[in-house]
């Protein structure tokens, strides 16, 4: 006889869903910060695509897990992983391996549930309430007090425009990503969708890495450990939560947790490397967290 979840635990996870994809989302900034001294950012990437898609088609295979039956879902499910994967992690990795300091980094992803909220009305026929655009508001709001000391601290104006590129690349792509995945993804397989999200990834990312980088890579500890810390923690577990968010939840819902990010981001590396909280920046995680309450209320 076999036993399904107890309902109240199901429950229970549902309802936690939202704070554990903050929780390792956020790290994805200290796995940067660890591996990318020893890598180009793309083919740090190209490694991460690499292995995540061994383990989720041996995961996939071994469970049996179900394919889409058509292309047209082979290639809805291909360009959202292209949008979220490709495009936005490799636009954050290359802003923080030219030397955008995370902050700034931060601050330039952050308007993605403005857009988000915007493209929502457009193409998902989403109606965003005034409460809702107060929330997306001050959660903008927040983070940017939450990152202000970091960027009065960072390179001049002339450097900072040459490095912000690729950080507005990255804001594109997860604001299309995440609003292509919910109109065109309804509903898929987590295990074998992530190889079929992370193949034309990895394609994608390989052939640019090829052409603007060594491909050598400086195998210290710290780099092994950022590499596993980014397949296990952030490819395999975020992403997954950030697909059964996206499958659940609206649009809005789902992209004004990405405010909660660089919080959570300033506290743990405060924790980890001792990096300073100013009063300023404990302000803005209230507002932050205030502005999210409203906007998923």
């Amino acid at each position: 006889m076999s036993s399904s979840p107890h309902p109240q635990a199901v429950s229970t996870f549902t309802s936690l869903t939202p704070l554990l994809f903050v929780a390792l989302w956020s790290t994805g900034f200290i796995g940067a910060k660890f591996g990318l001294p020893d890598a180009g950012p793309l083919t740090f990437l190209s490694l991460r695509y690499a292995i995540v898609l061994v383990l989720m088609g041996a995961l996939a295979w071994a469970t049996r897990a179900p394919w889409p039956r058509t292309a047209r879902e082979w290639l809805h499910i291909g360009v959202s992983g292209l949008l979220v994967h490709a495009v936005y992690l490799g636009g954050v990795f290359i802003a923080i391996g030219h030397g955008l300091p995370a902050g700034v980094t931060a601050l330039v992803v952050g308007l993605q549930p403005v857009l988000t909220a915007l493209g929502a009305g457009v193409f998902l026929g989403e109606r965003v309430r005034p409460t809702q655009w107060l929330g997306l508001a001050l959660g903008f709001a927040g983070v940017a007090l939450v990152v202000a000391h970091k960027v009065a601290a960072s390179a001049g104006v002339d450097a900072l425009l040459g490095m912000l590129l690729p950080a507005v690349i990255a804001l594109l792509g997860i604001t299309a990503g995440t609003l292509y995945q919910k109109r065109y993804c309804h509903a898929f397989d987590l295990r074998t969708g992530s190889v079929i999200q992370f193949l034309p990834s990895l394609l994608a990312t390989l052939l640019v890495a090829s052409q603007t980088e060594t491909l050598q890579v400086h195998w210290s500890g710290a780099f092994v450990f950022a590499l596993a810390w980014l397949v296990l923690v952030l490819s395999l577990g975020a992403v997954s939560l950030l697909n059964v968010l996206i499958r659940s939840g609206s649009a809005v819902n789902v992209a004004s947790l990405f405010y909660l990010t660089p919080p959570a981001t300033a506290l743990i590396a405060w924790a980890l490397f001792g990096e300073t909280l100013t009063g300023l920046s404990l302000l803005g995680m209230a507002v932050t967290v205030f502005g999210v309450w409203l906007a998923r209320k």
